[in-house]
């Protein structure tokens, strides 16, 4: 049995049963890690020995009550753990290892969960495809010559190809969904203030959320059960009793109400992932659910808000990356003046020096009025829309991202064609929602991503939805083939694996 297939809920019966140890589960990852990922670079650190010596202590324990208990994770390196360095995949924090643990971490820890060590990202959390690193680009196992999606694209990638059970990744505007969606995995956003931002390196402070990326939905409650709640570290994590989120998942959305907002299918959505959304809503009309079209009228000034806001926020929480406090340190300088310039010269890559110029100027004199207020009152009139569209609707599905993930290099030169990946997905953060992407459905080998919206904090409802459609279909069945030679060509072919095209299961 190769059991670093298994799933969280999969794994726990194992161990609990004494079938399988914890060291050998985690041996299987790390031997799994070393055949395949000079192939996918999913990570930037392992931590080979320490996740071993873990899987030790756990054994020597036997006490496997919590679903977590001796489950290797890999997280997501914009996520602080104790004396594991925590990169964010910029130079300029090449080497920082933090004295501290992010709440996520120290909530995992407390579980028992191994970690194996920090995935590869997109630098700063700053980009769609994890080009951005500046260490390496990470690529997507379906396909070798794609992008994994970003920036949690390295934290997709170890769920895809089996180097983790599962990981984190954070949202600032997509980045758990979208490459969830290009990786053909489950990723979920949880409505900002769900899950703790301590110890989270901030990008946008107003959007950023730490989510669960697993193979399938049980996984996804799972892991959500064990990082949501309020935080006495995060001034803005909500004060609200944390359910279940395991008892969601029910196989029945009879009678719930479907919303399909016309503006996420328009100009720019590929032919086929718009047809195989479209088609996951005749699988909830099958199963007992009601769809109907709507509208979400600012939907197309979402995106143009988002590089108004977001920039602004990196561009104040950046600015602590001096090279004297803590970081990488420019070697010649004249004065202090010259050593912020070539520091953050020297640390900071392209994008996010586009980013952060952007959004210097965005709340420069004379242009916070033109520019940031006006994008903060745009960012309200989107979460009006969703507003209104709940007080009819129990759900609303849409595309996770426009296209099927691109080749690596196609938008490289092309910022605005970047972008342009978000943007089904960062309405969501605007409002501040939760938000979960699934497989339904593949374009040529690649999978497609389905995105349910939910309610503020109605994570439960999108679990229920998600888990029903997941038991319908078989796409979350389908496993890339990494040791294949056909990796790198696109067209890999699973004779092992069940027909995912098939779709709805009779």
């Amino acid at each position: 049995m190769e059991i670093y297939r298994l799933t969280i809920h999969e794994a726990h019966e194992l161990l609990k049963k004494r079938e399988i140890s914890c060291e050998e589960l985690t041996k299987a990852l790390f031997d799994r890690i070393k055949s395949v990922d000079e192939k996918i670079r999913a990570y930037i650190t392992l931590d080979e020995e320490g996740a071993l010596q873990k899987s030790r202590e756990v054994d020597k324990r036997k006490d496997f009550t919590n679903p977590l208990t001796g489950v290797p994770v890999a997280i997501k390196d914009n996520i602080c753990t104790e004396g594991l360095k925590t990169t964010c995949a910029s130079k300029i924090l090449e080497n920082f290892i933090p004295p501290y643990d992010a709440t996520l971490s120290v909530r995992l820890k407390s579980r028992d969960a191994v970690i194996l060590g920090k995935t590869n990202m997109d630098e700063f959390a700053m980009g769609s495809s994890t080009e951005n690193s500046a260490f390496f680009a990470t690529r997507n196992p379906w396909d070798t010559t794609r992008v994994p999606g970003g920036s949690s694209g390295g934290s997709a990638a170890a769920v895809a190809a089996d180097e983790c059970i599962f990981a984190i990744g954070s949202d600032t505007g997509g980045s758990i969904r979208q490459p969830a969606g290009y990786c053909g995995v489950v990723g979920m956003k949880p409505t900002y203030g769900r899950v703790s931002r301590y110890g989270l390196v901030a990008y946008a402070s107003s959007l950023d959320q730490i989510g669960p990326i697993t193979k399938d939905v049980t996984d996804c409650a799972m892991v959500l059960n064990a990082i949501a709640g309020r935080d006495i570290m995060d001034s803005t994590s909500a004060d609200i009793p944390v359910p279940d989120y395991t008892l969601s998942l029910k196989p029945d959305v009879s009678g719930m109400k479907i919303g399909i907002p016309r503006e996420y299918f328009g100009e720019g959505i590929d032919a086929e992932v718009r047809e195989a959304v479209l088609n996951a809503a005749k699988v909830f009309e099958k199963m007992g659910a009601s769809c109907e079209e709507i509208s979400l009228p600012h939907t197309e000034y979402a995106l143009w808000a988002y590089y108004i806001i977001a920039p602004a926020e990196a561009s104040s929480n950046l600015a602590r990356y001096d090279g004297i406090r803590y970081g990488v340190r420019a070697k010649d300088y004249e004065d202090l003046i010259d050593l912020y310039k070539k520091t953050r010269s020297e640390g900071f890559g392209a994008e996010v020096k586009r980013r952060i110029m952007l959004g210097t100027y965005a709340l420069s004199s004379g242009y916070y009025d033109a520019y940031y207020l006006k994008a903060q009152k745009v960012r309200t009139l989107v979460k009006r829309d969703f507003d209104q569209a709940f007080k009819k609707y129990d759900f609303i599905l849409c595309p996770t991202a426009p296209t099927v993930a691109f080749k690596i290099g196609e938008n490289t030169d092309d910022p605005l064609k970047m972008y342009m990946n978000d943007v089904c997905t960062i309405p969501v953060n605007m409002a501040g929602l939760p938000g979960i992407s699934l497989p339904c459905g593949f374009s040529g080998n690649m999978p497609i991503g389905l995105q349910i919206i939910g309610r503020p904090f109605d994570e439960p409802t999108i679990l229920q939805a998600a888990y029903a459609f997941e038991q319908a279909t078989e796409y979350h069945l389908k496993k890339p083939c990494i040791d294949s030679d056909t990796a790198s060509s696109g067209e890999q072919k699973c004779d092992k694996e069940p027909d995912a095209g098939k779709g709805v299961i009779a």
